[in-house]
């Protein structure tokens, strides 16, 4: 029994044992499979169909070995095309000589369709440049993507419904500063895994759909839960991927830290109706831009309840009434915009609002720290508050009055011949008065 015993310990280790020196080969890329022969010739049509003057896929060529590229990351595992980085540095980065060169260092075209043909993509990096053309669905066969940035190109259309079947696993969406219109479609919160999504400098409208609290990643507070980035640093070991987002007005890159940001830019829009009060079920959401839109109605009363936030954006927009209390528990808010809209009465008291510049408060009715006190006049009463209910109620009032007024003296008229006949005859005798006192005085 006990040399069974140690053959079957011994067997364990060794199998471990092999596992291990398999896993730091791999780490240490000595198992190297080479590159997948269709993948290549899908990057050479995809640079065959676009308009690189530039030359920025040079090292792009028949006989080279796609995972050497420039922009180019496969995997050590199984070859695959993992990455595409193919992002222009931004205008004020020193390699360009002038605005003209930065401008002609942009890829330009549609979007080939040979992009479909990569199904292992988990990264696909195309920011700055100038691709145009609507989002082919040619992009469903990418179903592992879980970063997608096509921010500041050309891109037009509407934002394809299919996005929510197909990019379950995605985590990064940015399509910012294109021309997509239409509404954001309802299939667009079944991407759950979400963590970042900036549509901002669009043309979208419609409301913001109310299903935004679908999001998973961006309700648990628990990072160590869900499906995020991390999961891909940790089994891979060669995920590159990093993030450059607008926050509190200014564009931050995050690498390291890129599996904790949660974050919302859906500024410089046309969204309309009132923010959904779902936003507020978000508590692991950093960072909240709804900025230049049109949207009304009231802040939700429950926007205390969003406890890791540390940025809220919401200026330029039509809503109204007060400030909601709960605002002022948000511990970690260190960024707060709400200037220019018709918000009225007094800044809730707290530590962080009053920390903040008045500038993130005007262009309101409202007073109290950091703007000027409150008096009796500048406090609005709820008469005041309400003062749209009052208008439409006037307006109501005075079509019931119309109504009741018309059928009270027309109507018995119209229902009752005799009476209508005597109304007729009445009416002939003034006239006639009438007509005999003009003669008279003339």
């Amino acid at each position: 029994m006990k040399p069974t015993t140690n053959s079957f310990l011994s067997l364990v280790f060794l199998q471990l044992l092999a596992v291990a020196t398999i896993t730091i080969s791999f780490c240490n890329g000595s198992t190297y499979v080479g590159f997948i022969q269709s993948e290549r010739d899908a990057l050479l049509r995809f640079k065959h169909d676009l308009n690189d003057s530039s030359n920025q896929l040079s090292t792009w060529v028949g006989d080279g070995d796609c995972c050497k590229w420039d922009g180019v990351v496969c995997s050590n595992f199984t070859g695959h095309v993992l990455e595409l980085h193919l992002g222009t540095p931004s205008s004020s980065n020193q390699y360009y000589s002038s605005y003209a060169d930065y401008r002609r260092s942009k890829l330009r075209g549609n979007l080939p369709v040979s992009i479909g043909n990569l199904s292992a993509l988990l990264s696909l990096d195309l920011r700055r440049n100038s691709f145009s053309g609507g989002v082919l669905p040619s992009l469903k066969n990418c179903t592992k993507l879980v970063a997608l940035d096509i921010g500041e190109n050309e891109f037009s259309g509407n934002i394809p419904t299919w996005m929510g079947e197909r990019f379950r696993k995605l985590v990064i969406l940015n399509f910012r500063s294109n021309k997509f219109h239409g509404l954001l479609p309802t299939e667009f919160c079944h991407l759950t895994s979400l963590q970042i999504i900036d549509l901002a400098y669009n043309n979208l409208s419609g409301s913001i759909p109310r299903c935004i609290n679908n999001f998973s990643a961006m309700v648990a507070t628990d990072y160590s839960q869900g499906n995020s980035i991390q999961f891909l640093f940790n089994l891979l070991g060669e995920f590159s991927e990093d993030a450059l987002l607008v926050m509190k007005g200014t564009t931050v890159k995050y690498d390291s830290t890129l599996n904790l940001v949660r974050s919302i830019d859906l500024s410089k829009n046309n969204f309309s109706g009132e923010i959904p009060m779902e936003v507020t079920s978000l508590h692991a959401l950093r960072s909240l831009n709804l900025s230049h839109n049109f949207l009304r109605g009231r802040i939700p009363e429950t926007i205390g309840d969003m406890t890791n936030i540390e940025a809220i954006d919401l200026s330029a927009n039509l809503l109204l009434g007060k400030i909601p209390q709960s605002i002022a528990s948000l511990t970690f808010l260190n960024h707060l915009n709400l200037s220019n809209n018709k918000l009225t009465g007094r800044i809730p008291l707290g530590t962080q609002l009053q920390s903040f510049d008045a500038l993130s408060f005007i262009g309101n009715e409202l007073c109290g720290s950091p703007l000027k006190n409150c008096t009796v006049a500048t406090v609005p009463t709820p008469e005041h508050e309400n003062g749209e209910h009052e208008v439409e109620w006037f307006y109501v009032s005075m079509a019931l009055g119309f109504v009741v007024g018309f059928w009270s003296l027309i109507g018995p008229l119209l229902i009752n011949r005799r009476w209508r006949y005597k109304y007729y005859c009445f009416l002939d005798r003034v006239w006639n008065k009438f007509v005999c006192i003009v003669r008279k005085c003339l």
